[in-house]
């Protein structure tokens, strides 16, 4: 039965005493609340990762998980962080490929298909966001955007590499607008993918497989959200930056 995960994306948030509070805040909250077996990682910036993951240490269903990693294992890349040292925080995720990341900073499939690969030999597990942007919907592009972003990102991995992966669809619409994808538009992608992924890796492996929903999600719709067939959680940016919205949304799986 595959992982059910709420992951929390801090961004570009929070000063080093703000996130070790937030983050004391959701891990008592979650501990005293929610009910269920689900999985809660919290992404935060590279300053917090060491001392969440000590934080973190004592709740077998939390965990850290870093925003982004270098696609080398080290080098002469000023301001970059490595995998090797992202992974020797105690975080045990990393976010590659958000369409910020994809946006601003130019990352190409090819790019985070070796970020991918260096953060999986580091032991990582990487959270490989995946989709489309409201032009390529309304061009009814959306579906070859998502299987080019899966060919060239991750399908280059054996199945028990990939095995490692949580893959997150964010319609790149829905991110930081308020405006979310229907339940109905959301589960029509999700469940495109894990066809995706049957037809390279097997069924098994596509059942396996966790598959989070990133855009606008919040505590008024993640029940109905979650209850689809093929989403298995979400990628949460905004209400993760707040302990009882965030909380919320774990509990949206009791």
């Amino acid at each position: 039965m595959r992982k059910k995960i709420v992951a929390g994306n801090w961004k570009m948030n929070l000063d080093y005493n703000e996130g070790l509070a937030l983050f004391s805040e959701v891990t008592n909250m979650v501990k005293d609340e929610a009910t269920g077996n689900q999985q809660v990682v919290v992404c935060s910036p590279f300053i917090h990762l060491h001392s969440l993951a000590q934080l973190a240490k004592g709740y077998s269903n939390i965990a850290v998980g870093a925003q982004n990693a270098h696609q080398a294992e080290s080098g002469a890349y000023t301001g970059e962080v490595s995998a090797k040292q992202v992974k020797s925080t105690g975080a045990e995720y990393v976010i590659l490929g958000h369409s910020e990341r994809r946006q601003y900073f130019g990352e190409s499939n090819e790019l985070l298909a070796k970020k991918t690969d260096i953060a999986l030999a580091n032991g990582l597990k990487p959270i490989f966001c995946i989709g489309e942007t409201l032009q390529q919907r309304e061009a009814n592009e959306h579906f070859g955007i998502i299987k080019s972003q899966l060919e060239e990102g991750v399908f280059h991995l054996d199945a028990d590499k990939f095995g490692q992966v949580v893959l997150a669809y964010e319609p790149v619409w829905a991110i930081g607008t308020g405006v979310t994808a229907t339940s109905d538009q959301a589960q029509e992608i999700h469940a495109f993918i894990r066809a995706e992924l049957a037809t390279k890796y097997g069924q098994q492996v596509a059942d396996d497989t966790t598959i989070l929903y990133g855009g606008s999600c919040n505590a008024k719709n993640a029940g109905e959200l979650f209850a689809c067939a093929d989403i298995d959680g979400g990628l949460i940016g905004g209400a993760s930056l707040k302990s009882r919205d965030f909380t919320d949304i774990v509990k949206a799986f009791n």
